[in-house]
């Protein structure tokens, strides 16, 4: 995730990190270069002259418009609904951390770091990474061995926090009540997990991007030979511009489609796991707290 202050008017022109720019300038340059090869040969293709003018475009580039909004307008509605999912996860590990604190005072520190861990799972499955390392940091090494080889081990540690609330209520260390508040919060959990892995695990037809980006493409190449009686020399100008603003559309749009991806446009899951884990640990009294993760070079992830 891009996080830096707005800069003014003037350097947000040259702005590169998060411009999306690095990813579609060999395109770009691709298609500026056959613009001034058409204007350097009149337009002419193997001594055919090819006849084109901007009516065409015109209409196929108010429907292209159109159908590009509505990639972006779906890949968009993916990325906040994942944004949204996360900060449930969010306020349901501090309401579980909190009942836990306040009804399971004796010892309430493994359950805690057991929801910490259930954050982090989650995070490492959502991009398939090795979650080794931070569950062995936050549970208890029996709980650690029983994720070994396990597929999806956030649903492991809910297992094992479910087991643990089940055990004070077998205890009576917790009413039924109480036990039954302290599941609700850990649903909420599962059911925000849930949400995560059905954006995750479905993404949008892979037709829509076949069909738009053959239609960019078409349209950018053949744009400079709709132009070149019109405006001549500038033919390549104006191309640059119009391929740069289709390009860059489509290719934000595909990058915001898997908002749990490690591209600079992606959420911060790193750094919203490590705020959930400082929350949780702030709840149980800790000062030594892990230090926030810092931007660099404005990346966040």
């Amino acid at each position: 995730m891009i996080v830096r202050p707005r800069p003014n008017w003037l350097r947000m022109l040259f702005v590169w990190r998060g411009s999306i720019l690095n990813k579609i300038l060999p395109q770009l340059c691709f298609t500026t270069a056959l613009s001034i090869a058409v204007v350097i040969f009149h337009g002419e293709l193997l001594d055919w002259k090819v006849t084109l003018t901007a009516v065409p475009f015109s209409l196929v580039g108010v429907a292209l418009a159109i159908f590009l909004g509505f990639r972006n307008s779906a890949s968009y509605d993916r990325y906040w609904e994942a944004r949204k999912l996360w900060g449930k996860l969010l306020t349901d590990s501090r309401n579980a951390a909190r009942q836990c604190i306040s009804f399971m005072p004796d010892e309430p520190r493994p359950f805690v770091l057991g929801i910490a861990a259930f954050v982090h799972a989650a995070r490492h499955q959502m991009r398939g990474t090795d979650p080794t390392a931070d569950m062995t940091r936050l549970l208890p090494p029996q709980v650690v061995k029983q994720l070994e080889g396990r597929r999806t081990p956030a649903l492991q540690v809910m297992m094992w926090l479910s087991a643990q609330v089940k055990q004070a209520h077998d205890e009576g260390k917790l009413s039924p009540i109480l036990a039954a508040e302290i599941d609700h919060s850990l649903s909420g959990l599962n059911d925000a997990f849930g949400g995560c892995e059905r954006i995750a695990y479905t993404p949008l037809p892979f037709t829509y991007s076949v069909i738009l980006h053959r239609t960019v493409y078409l349209y950018c190449l053949m744009l400079p030979f709709g132009l070149l009686d019109s405006i001549g020399f500038m033919t390549p100008l104006m191309v640059a511009f119009v391929a740069y603003t289709f390009f860059a559309i489509e290719a934000l749009s595909d990058e915001i489609e898997e908002p749990f991806g490690t591209m600079p446009n992606d959420l911060a899951l790193d750094a919203m796991s490590l705020n959930i884990e400082v929350h949780v640990l702030e709840m149980l009294g800790d000062r030594d707290l892990p230090a926030p993760m810092e931007p660099r070079d404005y990346l966040l992830t």
